[in-house]
């Protein structure tokens, strides 16, 4: 109370902050003297002797106001004189809680007590209905005569008569007001007695003057009390004592927790222009939850309203048609781009004075001809899809006269929101509220609207008024931790600003009222315990021991050790760190994520991501967040980051983009300066720990020794504060969620849950809804708008929404659903409690009797939940999901699905055909969506049915015809349906007649693959490699089915190689085959194109840290199995009969017909000996390949192949001496833009000078390796294409090494068999990080080069001085000064890069 009070008097907040901290109470305060203020808290003279002035006031006027009422009671005991009046304030609630909140002590009555929020008296000549108190707080005490016309004040409680009957309270009613107005009266002055005020001086918990209200059931009772007064005088007396006593009065009083919700809803306030001393009380608007401002002012951005509030809060201005969306934009996107839940967004409705654009204003007759229109769809859109009913209101600032826009802007809100129950008009002058009422009342009735509007309030009574009920005030600075160990200052529009964090602050949540706090709390820990998610007021509460400690698991130690960890400075420390929580559906791996985040918040600084912003927006708020207030930027905290559910991609995005940030800012290597903490789910956390122990960290279900204590001793203090089935999910991890535990515990609950439910209900409906999307969709919901549209609810008084909402549920629902809300957009939402219940709803509910298949076919049909307008993209996103999204374990589920889970259940535990007619059903509901109509093309070839899949995957193309992922499926279909009449042909002889049906097949299918890797190429967004594979694969398989034909048989196998070579044709094939014979023999053509690109991207790039390894493998293995087919017919035969056609053919078989085949043969060594391999696949070539003018791609396996060798086996004979592989790449083409990229990589690899070259050589090879360079680079950026490098990551091949000729490289698998105990994740991390460059093992294999750096560019010295430009693989690890560096060299198909770039000392 004691910084209530110092604010009052305009005492800064630093000063209110010392002497908090002091612990200056108000009988500290009494005592104080303005040398302690000065010497002890560092104050200032002027404010100092402020407040000691100010105390004495205080301490002399509440010694007056105590003696006044005294006399006041001492003179009411006289006689009945005439001459004064009455008036009564009562609260006409009857529901009003008693909340005995007790807060700071302060100066009153000339002694301490413990005292509740002040409150301004109503003032005299007010109407009771224009006036509002809150529940405990205090007026000022009673007092007695003053001046004759300043009122005086007597306050009863009247607790204890209005229990009595009728008669007995009205008796007692007019005997108080009657004994107090003769007191009046006789002094001759004015007076109100207050009923529902305690008058009290005993222990009763409350104090002199505190506000409690009174039960009132009927007011005539009251009224009509005052007959009892008529009968004390005589006829003619009484006529005027009634005269002076006025009629009561009836004040509502409204309990503090029962306007949380009402405050911590969107408010949309409609104004006209603001008087200039109005600008000064608008603290009440500044706490308020602002969505828009209507603002008719056309200068409120200069001198008004918007550049007062702009102050304070961050403002986006807009007009009226910046509220139309644009074509093919959803809602979501549209709210996003106009920042709509970020910032308030101020509409100017009658132009913008200050604006260059042409906005001017307009008069009346102009606005509605020109902006009517604009206001009504601006109105239409937030009411009708923006802000569901219930969650905003609407309050109209009449501070000004009213003209035509400004009603209208009444009328449009009346229209859409189907009522005035959200609409509130604050008035202050007669005049203008009587222009504003008498249009009103063209839409609702007098009592609807005067029910609504306060008038005769000044703004700044208002303000002092609401500002009693507010849950939170803009006065509580936010503070935040700095590099020095002290704090700074977070001002609130700072923060707004930067809408993509939810920034954790050293005092967050102490702006809290303590009322609120008080009333709140029980059910914040029910919440919670209840299955919802841990909130930072859990935390605060549970830090101030106002509620039970929430318990910290394992893992929290294990995360909070690893954040320490990364704070130990070291040279070599990475800018960012990652820190990986996996964790099990319901383990409380978000609230160990929460509470390291809330712990460490006074040693770093700490934000949640709102995963809604790009990337790019994330890393710039990121880097202020850092930066904030701090002198330095090489002096910083660092910031911890929580990404919560957050996609790989997303989180790879944002380390991106702040690498590129600290790289910007030049800060020191082994500097600090993020650290991203990631929450994710996962089926298998401890396998994915496993992988990479030293940043990810696993939370299950299972509890150690010391948690089960934890837990048990907990559960045990619930159970006595909550029922059983209202803290479930905590009984649930309790218990471990052992399988037969759980699964026994979730049955029992779930059976008791539904004995007595009614099956037919619409509540029961709405369970299994919810049930069956939170089964399968992670993460889903149904809005309470929806719900309630469902239940036909419709709200008519919003502060009793929610409980009308929970009263419409039946007992079963109100068990299983928790209430969630948007920390963004207020919006309210409902879910099962726990994932494991649901499930178990679903199947004990629906049993034998009902299939899924029909309940999930009955919420795809409810019309009333698909055509919902409020949180439809939202909804239509989880339905999406139900019938499309499939399971992937990178994803963080339990294993990969083909299809949606929820498809999968249905065709394997019901039946195909119900599978089908739900995905039928999801392509009608969702306008016939492409990607609907080829899931039905997989579900139907994966059954067989292959003509029902061609027409669906006819119909997704013809829908997107560019799509390189439909056109893959439409290949498969045809693929699919190829296997099948291969294997329906294999009992029987095959003809050239009977299979020409599979043939044309297969070809359908080839043909749909080349479109397919068309369009993928076309792509510049994308990388699909699907279709180069199914050519491969089918080509295969189409060559397998004509080698069994007899005319092809083993006996004439040449007879295959040369019909599909030559122009040569079979007689037995010529006429049954007569529409394939050009595709035949194109066919190697074809395949051997789509293989030199799938080796080719495979030279390229490497799998990204989390894809799995297989990926690669199950590529590569189709390129080498793809000439078994071909080459098998020929390896029986003596090579000396071998053509050269053939014996390619053969080189091929052996895995040398592609770089990326001759490389792996270095890695996969287990089922033959990879030096007998090689040297046979270079025997394979011309004895003399200088003279045999081989083609490139010919040339460069056979240099590769002795690369392979090389690393193998030094002293092969079939090694070919290094300077003749020189020689013979003279024969690459010229031009080197007609040189295969793996052409230009051996030339850099042939010609990299060596130690002993002369300068000349030098300077010649540095020519042709320049030149090499320079074209791998321009292919490089051609093959990437427009994605990020970092989804790309470019294939390291070669290292630089100490030797000659083929010795100076080391390839990359000799380096990693260093690593090979590691895991697949632990060896990419390694390599990712840099980590591998600090092994020794390295070191002595690498030779370490000199250079230096420039610009922060890295550079190699070449001869005579030419500089040659190294790109760093990671760019962080270059100086920012000008430095002589030393470094590795990585040979890549993007030129070399340099690798451990350290200063030389």
């Amino acid at each position: 109370m004691v910084s209530i009070w110092l604010r009052s008097i305009g005492i800064k907040e630093t000063y209110i902050e010392k002497l908090h901290e002091e612990e200056v109470d108000g009988r500290i305060l009494r005592e104080l003297s303005e040398e302690y203020l000065k010497k002890e808290t560092g104050m200032k003279s002027g404010p100092a002797l402020l407040i000691i002035k100010k105390r004495d006031e205080l301490v002399i006027n509440s010694q007056k106001a105590q003696r006044q009422h005294d006399n006041l009671h001492k003179e009411s005991s006289g006689k009945n004189d005439l001459g004064a009046s009455a008036i009564k304030s009562i609260d006409t609630r009857a529901d009003v809680n008693e909340d005995n909140n007790k807060e700071e002590d302060s100066v009153l009555n000339n002694k301490v007590v413990t005292t509740k929020r002040d409150s301004k008296l109503r003032p005299f000549e007010m109407k009771g209905a224009d006036f509002t108190y809150v529940k405990n707080s205090v007026l000022l005490p009673e007092s007695g005569v003053s001046d004759f016309i300043s009122p005086c004040h007597e306050y009863k409680s009247f607790a204890t008569a209005a229990t009595l009957d009728r008669q007995r309270l009205q008796a007692k009613f007019a005997k108080e007001v009657l004994k107090f107005a003769t007191g009046c009266m006789n002094v001759r002055t004015n007076g109100t007695i207050h009923f529902g005020v305690m008058d009290s001086r005993g222990d009763t918990g409350y104090v002199h003057g505190e506000i409690i209200g009174v039960p009132v059931e009927e007011k005539d009772v009251y009224y009509d009390s005052l007959d009892y007064i008529d009968r004390s005088f005589s006829s003619s007396d009484s006529e005027l004592v009634r005269l002076c006593i006025g009629d009561p009065q009836f004040v509502k009083v409204v309990g503090s927790n029962s306007n949380v919700e009402h405050y911590e809803k969107w408010h949309i306030l409609v104004t006209n222009r603001f008087q200039e001393k109005d600008l000064q009380h608008i603290d009440f608007l500044l706490n308020m939850n602002i969505f828009c401002v209507f603002d008719f002012d056309p200068d409120s951005n200069v001198l008004g309203l918007c550049h007062e509030y702009n102050e304070h809060h961050v403002v986006n201005r807009h007009f009226m048609q910046n509220y139309k969306i644009p074509s093919g934009l959803s809602i979501r996107d549209f709210e996003s781009h106009l920042r709509l839940f970020d910032q308030t967004s101020w509409i100017f409705c009658n132009g913008r004075s200050d604006y260059k654009g042409n906005e001017p204003p307009c008069d009346e007759k102009t606005w509605v001809k020109t902006k009517r229109t604009l206001l009504k769809d601006c109105v239409s859109l937030i009411c009708k899809d923006i802000l569901p009913k219930g969650t905003f209101q609407v309050i109209f600032l009449l501070t000004s006269p009213v003209d035509t826009p400004f009603l209208n802007t009444f009328y449009e809100f009346f229209t859409d929101m189907e009522g005035h129950e959200d609409i509130i008009c604050l008035a202050e002058s007669e005049e203008n509220f009587k222009d504003w009422q008498r249009f009103a009342l063209g839409s609702c009735d007098m009592e609807t609207v005067n029910s609504s509007s306060v008038v005769g309030m000044t703004i700044s009574q208002v303000n002092a008024t609401l500002q009693q009920v507010q849950p939170t005030t803009t006065r509580a600075t936010k503070r935040l931790p700095i590099y020095a160990k002290g704090e700074c200052f977070l001002y609130t529009r700072e923060e707004e600003t930067r809408c993509s964090l939810e920034i954790l602050s050293l005092n967050h949540c102490e702006e809290t009222s303590p009322d609120i706090m008080e009333s709140e709390k029980e059910k914040i820990e029910q919440q919670f315990y209840h299955g919802g998610k841990v909130t930072w007021m859990n935390l605060w509460l549970a830090d101030k021991k106002i509620i039970g400690e929430v318990i910290q698991r394992d893992a929290y130690n294990e995360v909070n050790s690893m954040v320490k960890d990364c704070l130990c400075w070291s040279v070599d420390r990475e800018p960012i760190s990652c820190i990986n929580i996996y964790h099990h559906p319901g383990s409380g791996g978000s609230t160990v994520a929460r509470q390291v985040l809330w712990n460490n918040r006074r040693e770093l600084r700490c934000a949640v991501v709102n995963q809604s912003k790009s990337a790019s927006v994330v890393s710039e708020d990121a880097v202020w967040l850092r930066e904030h207030e701090e002198k330095d930027p090489q002096k910083c905290l660092p910031v911890l980051l929580l990404f919560e559910d957050c996609d790989q991609e997303y989180l790879e995005d944002v380390k991106n983009e702040l690498e590129v940030a600290v790289n910007t800012k030049k800060i020191a290597r082994g500097t600090l300066c993020f650290i991203l903490l990631s929450c994710r789910r996962s089926h298998n956390p401890e396998k994915m720990c496993k992988e990479s122990p030293q940043q990810n960290v696993s939370i299950t279900h299972k509890l150690s020794e010391t948690e089960k204590k934890q837990f048990s001793k907990k559960r045990q203090r619930l159970e006595k504060q909550f029922k059983p089935e209202f803290i479930l999910t905590f009984v649930l991890m309790s218990e471990e969620f052992e399988s037969h535990k759980i699964a026994e515990y979730v049955k029992k609950f779930v059976k008791h849950l539904l004995q007595d439910i009614d099956h037919k209900s619409v509540v029961t409906k709405l369970v299994l809804y919810v049930a069956l999307l939170n089964t399968y969709v992670q993460n889903s919901f149904i809005s309470q708008s929806h719900c309630e549209a469902l239940l036909a609810l419709s709200i008519c008084v919003d502060r009793f929404r929610r409980h009308a909402f929970e009263t419409s549920l039946s007992e079963q629902a109100k068990l299983v659903l928790i209430h969630l809300r948007d920390e963004n957009t207020y919006i309210n939402s409902v879910r099962i409690i726990h994932p494991l219940v649901a499930k178990e709803i679903l199947q004990q509910f629906l049993g034998d009797k009902q299939q899924q298949s029909d309940l999930a076919l009955d919420l795809l049909n409810n019309d009333v939940l698909f055509e919902h307008r409020f949180g439809k993209d939202q909804y239509m996103k989880f339905l999406r999901d139900l019938f499309m999204t499939r399971h992937r374990i990178s994803k963080g589920d339990q294993f990969d699905s083909f299809f949606s889970p929820l498809i999968e259940h249905v065709r394997e535990k019901e039946c195909p055909d119900k599978a089908i007619e739900l995905l039928k059903a999801a392509y009608k509901r969702f306008n016939e969506d492409a990607f609907f109509a080829q899931q039905l093309a997989r579900l139907n070839y994966k059954h067989d049915r292959f003509e029902e899949a061609e027409k669906w995957a006819k119909t997704a193309v013809e829908k997107r015809p560019k799509n390189s992922y439909i056109l893959d499926t439409r290949g498969q279909v045809y693929r699919q349906w190829f296997a099948a009449k291969c294997k329906a042909m294999e009992q029987n002889e095959k003809t050239p007649e009977n299979t020409v049906d599979a043939l044309e097949t297969a070809l359908k299918a080839i043909e749909c693959f080349q479109e397919c890797k068309n369009a993928a190429v076309e792509d510049n967004d994308t990388m699909n490699n699907a279709g180069f594979v199914g050519v491969v694969e089918v080509g295969c398989a189409l060559l397998n089915l004509m080698r069994t034909l007899h005319v092809f048989s083993r006996r004439k196998s040449s007879e295959l190689i040369k019909y599909l070579l030559t122009d040569y044709i079979p007689v037995e094939i010529e006429e049954p085959w007569a529409h394939f014979h050009c595709t035949l023999k194109n066919l190697k053509k074809i395949m051997l194109e789509a293989l030199e690109w799938i080796s080719e991207d495979l030279s390229y790039f490497q799998t990204d840290l989390k894809t799995d390894e297989k990926t690669s493998d199950t590529v590569e293995r189709t390129i080498k199995n793809s000439m078994h087919c071909g080459a098998s017919l020929i390896t029986d035969q003596n090579q000396g009969m071998l053509n050269p056609l053939m014996k390619r053919m053969l080189i091929y078989y052996h895995g040398g017909g592609n770089f990326t085949t001759i490389f792996s043969l270095l890695t996969n060594q287990k089922d033959s000996n990879p030096v007998s391999v090689l040297e046979h696949i270079i025997s394979l070539y011309p004895s003399n390949p200088m003279m045999a003018q081989m083609p490139q791609a010919d040339l460069v396996n056979y240099i590769a192949s002795h690369f392979a060798l090389s690393c193998l086996s030094a002293q092969s004979s079939k090694l070919a001496a290094f300077q003749n592989l020189q020689k013979l790449s003279h024969q690459f083409p010229k031009e080197k833009q007609r040189c295969l990229p793996s052409a230009l990589f051996l030339l850099v690899l042939l010609f990299w000078p060596e130690e002993h070259d002369t300068e000349v050589e030098k300077e010649h090879k540095y020519e042709i390796v320049l030149s090499a360079v320079e074209y791998l680079q321009r292919n490089y950026d051609k093959k990437l294409k427009d994605i990020p490098p970092r989804k790309k990551r470019i294939y390291t091949h070669f290292f630089l090494s100490n030797g000659t000729g083929f010795e100076k490289f080391v390839h990359k698998s000799k380096v990693e068999t260093i690593t090979k105990l590691l895991s697949i994740s632990e060896k990419r991390l390694k390599w990712f990080s840099g980590e591998v460059w600090k092994m020794p093992e390295i070191s002595k294999l690498l030779r370490c080069v000199t250079g230096w750096t420039e610009d922060e560019k890295v550079f190699l010295e070449g001869p005579k001085g030419m500089k040659f430009h190294i790109p760093a693989l990671k760019s962080s690890s270059v100086p920012h000064n000008n430095e002589n560096v030393t470094f590795y060299l990585g040979f890549t198909f993007k030129g070399p890069f340099a690798y451990k770039i350290t200063v030389q000392k």
